[in-house]
């Protein structure tokens, strides 16, 4: 019997979508990877749509729902913890054309963490290929391989039957994608929503990653330093990767929600796109993604068709990662702003960076704290990948001890930046004093404009007794 939402639900929700899908459509949002003949196309659909369908009401009804749906699992391997959990790390897989990384996948999740971390996670694998005897022989070849974190309760593999999913051919050609691909996309949503909905109730957390990825080492611990720094403020979505839909991290409160979400517009778009519009309509406007990554895709073929696919985060970071702590501040500078680029982006987990106008000879960019910190480290990255020359080429850093009338003195200066990179531990035996802020200082005018990328800021860790 399939698992279907009354048709009432899925008409009026899309109604509601589809409003918020053509203006960004109209706005040119960047998730959205088409050319002008696409968004034409994208907008008619949806205003075709749109006018036929009247009522909003029961989606409301849906969006405070809290009910996962009725779907029928099979457990492959494991069963689930009986004790709740911290986070669930979730990952779908189906049997791919070319290569096969799976088991490199779950041998990175574990060997870069330890025992203690590994008390507090359960990792979920969604089998969701079709063919049976694909899904039985990959739960053996994995029990095989991981029999003790199986056995501990770390590990657990699950398929979702194809009697609970909807239709998968004669879908909507949205963005004028080929059938296939509709159908591939669209398995996926519903692959992901029946993973969602089955890890629901395992965890405070959850985050999603994909089947061909490696994993920083101790993700977990730097995940719930991030997740403490965002203690009292409201978010829908951190991300730990800037692709796709890896490393995106909820509270499982949501997944019920997020699950009913991918399976209603299951056919409409992909699911990295849906995750953004779920977190929009959520009211979480601005991506919240911590630096540098805690997940690498390291696939070579993709799952579709066996396409090579040679997309690699340049913010990954294989070591330990320890999250910068980037005490509470006001941000100020002279150096004239690009658009939208706003100086507050090179300080923050906003998505983003500064972007100024040609600096002069004693412009700043200045971190006033709002209460004086201790500083042992601070790293500060300027140009991108992308604009390699938009650095800044001259200029030191600086730390003030001594507010008066909110203007920031006392300056030493601790360095100065090398082909536009500073980075600098220990600072706590140069300062002796609390810092009240940091003062990046440019020393030589340049034509070139400049990209304040980052700039991160580690506090003095108290010894306890």
């Amino acid at each position: 019997m399939r698992c279907f939402l009354k048709r009432t639900v899925i008409l009026s929700a899309f109604s509601l979508f589809l409003l918020f899908v053509i203006k960004n459509l109209h706005e040119g949002n960047e998730d959205f990877n088409t050319n002008e003949e696409e968004k034409r196309l994208g907008r008619e659909i949806a205003l075709n749509q749109l006018y036929s369908i009247r009522n909003v009401h029961n989606f409301l009804e849906l969006w405070n729902a809290s009910s996962v749906m009725n779907v029928s699992y099979q457990y492959l391997a494991g069963i689930p913890p009986l004790k709740k959990k911290y986070l669930t790390i979730g990952l779908s897989s189906v049997k791919r054309q070319r290569g096969n990384y799976l088991q490199e996948t779950l041998k990175s999740i574990f060997k870069q963490s330890t025992n203690e971390e590994l008390k507090d996670m359960v990792v979920v694998v969604h089998l969701a290929d079709f063919d049976v005897e694909w899904n039985s022989r990959t739960a053996q070849e994995i029990s095989s391989k991981f029999v003790h974190y199986i056995i501990s309760g770390h590990l657990l593999i699950i398929h979702a039957p194809e009697k609970n999913y909807p239709p998968l051919t004669g879908l909507k050609r949205n963005f004028n994608d080929p059938p296939n691909r509709v159908t591939f996309r669209s398995k996926q949503n519903i692959d992901y929503a029946f993973l969602l909905n089955f890890c629901a109730s395992l965890s405070d957390y959850y985050i999603m990653i994909e089947d061909d990825v490696y994993c920083a080492k101790s993700f977990f611990t730097a995940i719930k330093k991030a997740v403490a720094s965002r203690e009292g403020s409201y978010w829908v979505t951190l991300e730990f990767s800037k692709l796709g839909y890896i490393g995106k991290l909820y509270h499982s409160s949501e997944l019920p929600r997020l699950a009913q979400f991918l399976f209603l517009f299951y056919q409409e778009m992909p699911c990295d796109w849906l995750l953004t519009h779920f977190r929009s309509l959520l009211t979480q406007n601005e991506v919240i993604r911590f630096r540098p990554s805690l997940f690498q895709h390291n696939g070579y073929y993709s799952s579709f068709q066996g396409t090579a696919n040679k997309l690699k985060d340049d913010d990954f970071e294989g070591d330990s990662v320890d999250f910068p702590d980037n005490p509470p501040a006001d941000i100020h500078t002279s150096i004239t702003v690009f658009e939208q680029y706003a100086p507050h982006k090179a300080y923050s987990n906003v998505d983003g960076y500064f972007w100024g106008k040609s600096p002069r000879v004693n412009n700043h960019f200045t971190v006033m704290f709002i209460k004086p910190v201790n500083i042992s480290h601070i790293n500060i990255r300027t140009g991108t990948q992308e604009r390699p020359n938009d650095i800044l080429h001259s200029g030191k850093v600086e730390i003030g001890t001594k507010m008066t009338n909110k203007m920031c003195g006392d300056y030493i200066s601790i360095g100065d930046l090398a082909r536009g990179q500073f980075d600098q531990s220990g600072i706590e035996h140069l300062i002796k004093s609390p810092a009240e802020c940091i003062r990046i200082l440019v020393t030589n005018d340049q034509k070139e404009w400049v990209i304040i990328k980052s700039i991160n800021v580690w506090t003095k860790k108290e010894n306890i007794a």
